[in-house]
């Protein structure tokens, strides 16, 4: 398909720079097969969905994995986009013309690491220097990787570090938040209990390929980034359950979708799943695992708004876009919801 079909226009002062307050004040956005679109907030979902169903979501925790450093006199930005091992991390490199395998990057804190070669995709393999764990020599040097529709609007700031983590976050590896659980308190989940609506949750790390534009004029031609994630074998047990008694499996977020769609066959049940994924979808494709997913409002010919076509249709979900930026719905990582019921 054509990538300009997944195009339209945003007023730039519809990108919300800062989350709700609470985060659960956010507006949400129903759209319900052929049904008319429903104005509603995030706080109204306990009477939107159904006893029975179950909420599925990433438990993954943002790390700062963004730097700034230095090769002799060059700066060099590097924005860590998925682990290799206990010392190494596939990066996107800033002025990566200035930067050659087996050189050393210093980027501050006693923070360093080399370049150990260049990937096909013009991405390099750094190598952390010492013995502390990475994730410590992060929290020294790195920051926030806030996306750029934001960072290119404002600085990112200490209160980046609480808003831009989800409530559920707890295994450290993502350089992007899961953002449509950026939504969810504690009341909010309080009242989801008293409704009978169940929860689980998954592991997927999300990179920095999340931020990549799609450059191919065609989804044929255009190269998903990879991903690793996980599915412990009693969450697919219950899952599956859950849908056997006539429960839906709802992904908040589209990487909750990408790994429970990744994760199940074509006879419908879920599989524990640990590795990496790639999947990319588009409309045709089958949905499998999911009976509906709550997500924030995604970038113009992005591989998420491919995505969402797939599971409401094209027309359907150009009409919602066009009712969110007349309603001045706020857009991206820190603004509204929808709740996209087939």
């Amino acid at each position: 398909m054509r990538v300009d079909l997944f195009d339209f226009d945003l007023p730039q002062e519809l990108i919300a720079l800062r989350p709700a307050r609470p985060r659960d004040a956010a507006r949400m956005l129903v759209v319900r097969g052929e049904e008319p679109f429903e104005d509603a907030g995030v706080s109204d979902l306990p009477r939107l969905l159904r006893r029975g169903d179950v909420l599925v979501f990433n438990d993954t925790r943002v790390i700062p994995a963004q730097l700034e450093g230095r090769r002799g006199e060059a700066k060099i930005g590097a924005m860590l986009h998925k682990r290799i091992d206990l010392r190494r991390w596939q990066a996107f490199i800033r002025n990566a013309k200035r930067l050659r395998p087996g050189e050393t990057v210093a980027f501050g804190g006693g923070v360093s690491a080399t370049a150990e070669e260049r990937l096909a995709d013009g991405s390099f393999v750094l190598a952390f220097h010492g013995e502390e764990p990475v994730e410590v020599l992060l929290e020294r040097a790195g920051r926030m990787p806030l996306p750029p529709y934001i960072a290119g609007k404002r600085a990112t700031d200490a209160q980046d570090r609480e808003d831009y983590q989800t409530m559920f976050a707890r295994e450290d590896g993502a350089v992007a938040a899961p953002t449509a659980a950026l939504h969810f308190t504690p009341r909010l989940m309080d009242a989801l209990d008293a409704a009978g609506i169940a929860r689980e949750t998954l592991t997927l790390h999300v990179g920095a390929g999340t931020f990549l534009p799609v450059k191919a004029d065609d989804t044929d031609d255009h190269a998903m980034h990879s991903e690793w994630g996980r599915i412990e074998p009693e969450t697919a047990e219950r899952l599956n359950a859950a849908r056997a008694a006539g429960g839906r499996v709802i992904a908040v977020g589209t990487t909750s979708l990408r790994l429970l769609e990744s994760a199940t066959g074509e006879d419908g049940v879920i599989q524990a799943f640990a590795g990496d994924t790639d999947i990319f979808i588009t409309p045709g494709y089958r949905f499998r695992a999911v009976d509906g997913l709550m997500t924030n409002f995604h970038l113009p010919k992005s591989t998420l708004m491919m995505l969402v076509s797939a599971l409401m249709g094209r027309e359907r979900m150009v009409a919602a876009y066009d009712h969110a930026i007349a309603n001045e719905y706020r857009f991206y990582s820190y603004g509204d919801s929808s709740l996209l019921l087939p």
